[in-house]
Order: structure tokens, then sequence, then C-alpha cells
């Protein structure tokens, strides 16, 4: 503190003490413990081994200089309750726990200075109601624990100056705090990192920390492979869909309240399935399960008290080979588009007509789609396929049909599309087996490259959204499979974390459910179980 705060200090020690009255006290006997003078409100102690304790206790002020306490401990002014003004000087002790000064009601000034304290808990100040003045100036201070100063609501005064402190995430809480207090807060400056050092802590933006991170940990293995995964939400309750060909079957998955894990509730016999496609319609589950050999099949469930059952074969003589399916709605109707990638069939929509499902239009003949992205752009439904032969091509619905667009310069041997929204832009994921995957982003008229990311082996570029983080996850039959998210001031995806071996084995599709305020990510492998990972919030300003 400078001259002005000293001189404050002096004059509320002389004035406590009684300073002017024209005569002199003595306490009562055995009052003031040794290597310390009293007076008849005040006490100075100065070299004590230990806290002195045997205070009158309607003493006013207390000043503690170069004791060799190592620690404030809790309830260490109990017998004391009617303090004022408590200073501590040239101390050596190094912590003060939580509690230390409860009891201390009317305490108005606490000065802790040029002390060797390197941490204060976060409930050491508690209950001090009536605290108007606070200094913890010059001491080995690098952050002070969050809500320290909660419950001081008459502070008008707060010195932190002359501590180092290290301006990292530490620090935000006490930059955000500072604009909502009426008080004087005297801050000083950062002692680090490197970057900030000697920046003053009131100048310092909140906004440019980036204090929350998130991780995926693993948290739950399902038995086999899969190609494909799904959540939907039926009867209000979150579900997941797997299509696993080498088990020949869509497995459905719900959680279980007791257990906390996943449980299988329903399976689908559907030999070599690729892709299992839910959609509800109210009390009504659809699920399409679409098949390399033997036939691409619609299942329902009339109720709920009712089983999926299956209702009905699906363009039997245009789906050959399915590689991909996918939901749309057009003209408020559901429609199903399956990705056809054989030489002789043919990727088809197929949109509901009474009952059933049947073929609406034929796309793209012969180009051996690999996948089909349904997305909207300006307003209106279009449809992106990816083919084994030749660029993606855009399509857009006009006129009760979808008409080519435009088809995406720059994206050779793409074998997946996928699309996502961010700040009012819309963006794809294209993946690459072999080379840069992309990401593009749509100006209106064309998608135009964006980033590159190598990639080996890569069958999927996930986007998700989980909470608040748009993620890209890029898949490796080779290495490590990256998790990216979007970082918005650079409107580029920055890497994240890693999954891979021996848990994450060629992965081909990922999904997220979210329930019971918790977030799991599904990972499904085709060389390995489908493996399920938990979403967490990390604030690396606590």
């Amino acid at each position: 503190m400078g001259g002005a705060g000293l001189l404050l200090r002096l004059r509320l020690l002389l004035l406590l003490a009684g300073a002017g009255a024209g005569v002199a006290w003595r306490p009562p006997k055995g009052k003031c413990p040794p290597h310390c003078s009293c007076s008849k409100d005040s006490a100075l102690c100065e070299g004590s081994p230990e806290l002195p304790q045997s205070f009158s206790p309607t003493l006013l002020s207390l000043s503690l200089i170069r004791t060799g306490v190592p620690q404030v401990k809790a309830g260490s002014f109990l017998k004391i309750p009617s303090l004022h003004l408590l200073l501590f000087s040239s101390n050596t002790f190094f912590v003060i726990e939580d509690d230390a000064f409860v009891g201390l009601s009317h305490l108005q000034y606490l000065f802790i200075e040029d002390n060797k304290i390197g941490s204060i808990s976060k409930n050491a100040l508690r209950g001090l109601r009536s605290l108007t003045h606070l200094s913890l100036a010059n001491n080995h201070l690098e952050t002070l624990p969050r809500y320290l100063f909660r419950g001081l609501e008459t502070l008008t005064h707060v010195d932190l100056r002359g501590n180092p402190f290290q301006c990292d995430c530490r620090v935000l809480w006490l930059l955000q705090w500072m604009p909502t207090v009426n008080a004087s807060v005297g801050t000083g400056a950062c002692a680090g990192p490197s970057a900030l050092t000697h920046m003053q802590l009131s100048h310092l933006d909140p906004k440019t920390f980036k204090c929350r991170a998130i991780e995926l940990s693993w948290f739950q293995t399902v038995g086999e492979s899969a190609l494909s995964v799904e959540s939907f939400s039926y009867q209000e309750e979150p579900h997941m869909v797997l299509a696993q060909p080498f088990a020949g079957r869509c497995l459905i998955l719900s959680w279980d309240y007791s257990l906390q894990r996943f449980r299988p509730e329903e399976e689908l016999s559907a030999p070599s399935v690729v892709s299992c496609k839910p959609l509800v319609l109210g009390p009504r589950l659809f699920v399409l399960a679409a098949r390399l050999w033997g036939g691409s099949q619609l299942w329902a469930r009339p109720s709920p008290d009712l089983r999926l059952a299956p209702m009905q074969v699906l363009a039997p003589r245009r789906l050959l080979r399915p590689n991909d399916a996918e939901l749309l709605w057009l003209d408020r109707e559901p429609c199903f588009v399956v990705a056809d990638a054989s030489k002789a069939g043919s990727t088809t929509l197929l949109c509901r007509d009474g009952p059933g499902f049947y073929p609406r239009q034929s796309l793209h003949a012969w180009h051996r789609d690999t996948d089909a992205e349904a997305l909207e752009l300006d307003g209106r439904p279009h449809l992106l396929l990816a083919s084994a032969s030749q660029r993606p091509v855009l399509f857009h619905w006009l006129g009760g049909r979808f008409e080519r667009r435009t088809d995406i310069p720059e994206a050779e041997d793409v074998y997946a599309t996928r699309h996502f929204q961010a700040g009012g832009d819309v963006f794809l994921c294209l993946t690459r087996y072999i080379g840069d995957s992309m990401v593009m982003r749509w100006d209106g008229s064309m998608f135009r490259l964006l980033q590159q990311l190598p990639s080996r082996g890569a069958h999927v570029f996930q986007p998700l959204l989980i909470a608040r983080d748009q993620l890209a996850i890029l898949g490796s039959d080779f290495a490590f499979s990256q998790v990216l998210r979007l970082e918005p001031d650079k409107g580029l995806l920055e890497p994240l974390q890693e999954l891979g071996p021996p848990a994450l084995v060629a992965p081909r599709a990922f999904a997220h459910v979210t329930l019971a305020g918790r977030r799991f990510l599904f990972a499904a492998c085709f060389k390995g179980p489908t493996q399920i990972y938990q979403h967490h919030e990390l604030d690396l300003s606590a």
C-alpha cells in the first residue's frame, strides 16, 4: 500500500487505541500476552512464536508483526469477537485456512500485508459481513480462489497489489468480479505468463481468455462391430440404433436408469445391413434397414405396446447394393434417399404413400454412389451425392423432384459428405480415403474450399454439435482419429483430442445423445466393437 494507505491505518490504530484521551489504562492482569503491548482497546504483538490468545474480549484493534505462526487456522480469533481492525505484517505463515476469521462479525479493516502467504482458502473470509477494507498486498499469491469474496457485500476498498499473479484462466473470475462490485480494487501487474508479464490486471480483457475445455472419456463398449449409428427419441426417451452387418441385425439401445448404462432393447434381423435409419411419426416407429444383399426392408411399430416387425420390401429392382440411407422431409412428407453403389442400381428417393414408402424418383444412375446428404440451402431442400466415379453433385428440390444444380469443384475421390451450420453459414465436411479431407463453405452459389486436413484411411468426417461445441471427428483406419472443434474467431476447425486404438478401430460413423444431464458420443467401428464416450466440460478457471 502507498503512503495514503499507511496514514489511514495509523489513524485507525490511534483512534481505536483511544489516543488523546489523556488517561493511561492498564488491562486486567494476565490479559496482555507475552511479546505484546496493550492499551484499553488495542494490542500490538511482535515476534511472538505462536498466535497470542489471552486478550480482553472487548479488544477492538490487533496488530501481529513478525510472528512465528506457520498458518492461520480456523477459529483463531473466536475469543476476541469485538475486533474492528486486524493487521498482519511481515509474518512467516504461508496459508490461511477456511473460517480463519469466523466470529469476527464486526471486523471492518483487515490488512494482511508483506507476509509469505502463498495460499488462501476459498472460505477464509467467510463471515466477515461488516468488512469494508481488505488488503492482501505484497504477499506471494499467484492466484486467488474463486468465490473468495462471496458474502462480502460491504467491501469498499480491496488492495491486491504486489503479488506475483499468474494471469491465466485462474484469474478470469477476478476480472469478471471487479466490474460487478462497488469497491475500488488495486490489482497490480501480472508476473506471468511471459506474454503478459508486467501488464496490469485491470487492463486485461476477460473475453480473450479461453478457459473452457472439453474432453471425451471412454464410458462403455457395445459388443459387435457396426457400420452406422443413429440417435432418435421415441415416447420422449432417447434411443440409439446400430447397423451391425456381421451380427446381421439392427440393434436398438436404450438407457438403463438403474444401472446407468446403455442396454439392448430390441433386435431387427437384417443380414448384411449397412444402415439402419429411424423415423418417428407420433406413436409409430419405422426403421429402414438398407442391406447389401437380400433386399432392403422397412420395419414398423404401429404403437408403443408392440414390437417392430417387417412391413415392406423397398424397391427391390433399384436398390441392388445400398451404401447409405438418409431421412429428409419434402413438402411436409417424410422420405428416404438410399445411395446405391452398384453399377446396375440407382440411388432412389422413396416417399411415404399410404401405409408404405415407394420410389418417387431415381437419381444419379450408373455412378456408384457411396453417400447421400440432405441439407437446406437458400431455404430450399437440397441433396448432395458422393460417388466413386465423379465429383459430388448437388441437387435442389424443384417442381416436386430433385434437379441437378451444380457439382463441387476441386473435390475428386470424395467418399462421403456431411454438413453443419455455424454463424449463419453452411459448411461441408468431405471425406477422402487417400489425400486430404476438406472443409467447404457455401457462398450462395457454390461450395468453396476453406480448409484441408490430412487423412489416411478415412471413411468418416462427421460434424457434431454437442452442447455449445461444434465438433468434427475425422476417422482413420490406420492412425488415431482426430477430434476437432470449430474456433469461431478463426472460422476453422482446430485439433482438440485424439481417439484411437486399442479401443477405437476403423470408425465408420459417430452420433451423440443427451440424457439425464449427460452427453454421450457413440463411435461405430468396422473392425471392433462400438465405443461410447462421455462428453465432459472442464472449467480451467476453477
